[in-house]
């Protein structure tokens, strides 16, 4: 029985293991600058009033502590479509009732600042995003310029992304400081976590974050044997794909017509988020996916007991990263690039840093 995965960094990667560059990220929040891309603009009109926001160096909950603070609003009122990384700069919507408008000169602070403001129709709500758009600095260990030598190696690197993409796994921010998350996760799972010492009114939040960890891994583990194996660009029979235009899944039943749509990107292979209404894979497919639970010591059962918060899913194993490009800086490399919602650009990183990733 497996309990835990290894860490993000021991991950196999998709790029050669050995073609890699020397450098560092996050060293300051201006080096990793996040913008989210909508799902749709505000209208203009409408009950909710939509904030244009940059924080620096600011949490997800601290951001929304600060707004209930100085807006007096209930955390519950106030909407946003994703997440975003801590240490970093970034800038994204968040809705507010409309009342709030009166209070505004109140938000700006050394984190947070309001660019703009609209009104819409409705609260933002968790998924209304498309994805975000990065602008990264990786320094080089001294934060001097990269050789020519280096430059050419992220050149080649980026390319080779360009053109297979790279594995779509969780980011170990995904499982919690030193992996706390993940374990109580599997912990429920297995019948054996005890949450008598966590707030009644956290518990529920907690068991989402924890069980969601609990798909992570396992997805995780499902992408690293696709990849160590060959087989994340090679359509099985079996398969559970992903229609790109539509969203739709389906098992591949003749291999011979779906390769060279996968390889045209009409679709995309999946791998498993657990749960009760996820589309499971036949053949070899899911035998590998069984395996992985197997593994694990859990059972499809298992997710079925908390099926309200582990409802289950398919995602995508690839992601392509669009407009992505690579320019030398005086401090090293800077990347910029588009990724949808629920990709991790540090999980890119890693294609570039290997082992060598550093922040």
């Amino acid at each position: 029985m497996q309990t835990s995965l290894p860490s993000c960094q021991s991950l196999p990667y998709l790029t050669p293991s050995n073609k890699r560059i020397v450098g560092r990220i996050k060293s300051c929040p201006e080096d990793f600058v996040v913008e989210e891309v909508s799902a749709y603009e505000p209208s203009g009109t409408g009950g909710h009033l939509y904030l244009w926001i940059e924080k620096r160096d600011c949490s997800a909950d601290l951001l929304l502590r600060h707004l209930a603070r100085e807006l007096r609003l209930s955390r519950d009122s106030i909407g946003m479509a994703g997440l975003k990384d801590r240490y970093a700069v970034t800038r994204q919507w968040v809705s507010v009732p409309a009342s709030s408008e009166k209070d505004l000169d109140k938000v700006d602070s050394d984190l947070v600042r309001v660019l703009k403001t609209s009104h819409h129709t409705n609260k933002l709500r968790t998924g209304h995003v498309k994805g975000n758009h990065f602008e990264i600095i990786i320094r080089s260990p001294d934060s001097t310029p990269y050789t020519p030598e280096a430059i050419d190696t992220a050149q080649e690197l980026a390319e080779e992304i360009r053109q297979r993409g790279f594995p779509n796994f969780f980011g170990e921010q995904r499982f919690g400081k030193d992996d706390e998350t993940l374990h109580l996760g599997l912990g429920l799972l297995r019948g054996g976590a005890d949450m008598q010492g966590v707030p009644f009114q956290k518990r529920k939040f907690l068991q989402r974050l924890a069980l969601s960890a609990a798909q992570s891994c396992l997805f995780n583990r499902v992408l690293a044997q696709r990849l160590q194996t060959g087989t994340l660009h090679q359509v099985l029979a079996g398969d559970v794909m992903q229609v790109s235009a539509s969203g739709g899944v389906f098992n591949v039943e003749d291999v011979e017509r779906e390769q060279p749509r996968y390889d045209g990107r009409e679709t995309v292979l999946t791998g498993p988020l657990f749960g009760p209404k996820m589309k499971l894979p036949t053949g070899l497919p899911g035998d590998m996916e069984q395996a992985v639970l197997d593994e694990m010591d859990l059972t499809l059962d298992a997710f079925r007991e908390h099926r309200k918060l582990t409802p289950g899913a398919r995602r995508p194993m690839i992601t392509w990263p669009r407009d992505l490009e690579v320019s030398a800086t005086d401090v090293g490399l800077k990347l910029t690039f588009f990724l949808p919602s629920g990709s991790y650009a540090t999980v890119l990183l890693r294609e570039f840093l290997k082992d060598a990733m550093a922040t």
